[in-house]
């Protein structure tokens, strides 16, 4: 008895189905801008990594090439 009270106060479903419009245009809209944000943040992602290849590429090198003339 006190549990459909319960979920009864969480789920809406309006008589007049006018009123799904806003809410999926509002969800239509955030739905666009998680998926920009996350493709911004992959692409950060990807760019930091070759960076953090590239300088550890570099000081391998260097300990390389400072190895070589210790010998």
């Amino acid at each position: 008895m006190f549990q459909p009270f319960v979920i009864s106060l969480f789920l809406y479903f309006p008589e007049d189905k006018s009123e799904y419009g806003p809410a999926a245009i509002t969800f239509t809209i955030f739905l666009i801008g998680a998926f920009l944000t996350m493709r911004y943040i992959i692409k950060i992602s990807k760019r930091e990594a070759m960076k953090a290849k590239e300088l550890e590429e570099q000081i391998m090198s260097q300990q390389h090439s400072q190895g070589n003339s210790e010998h």
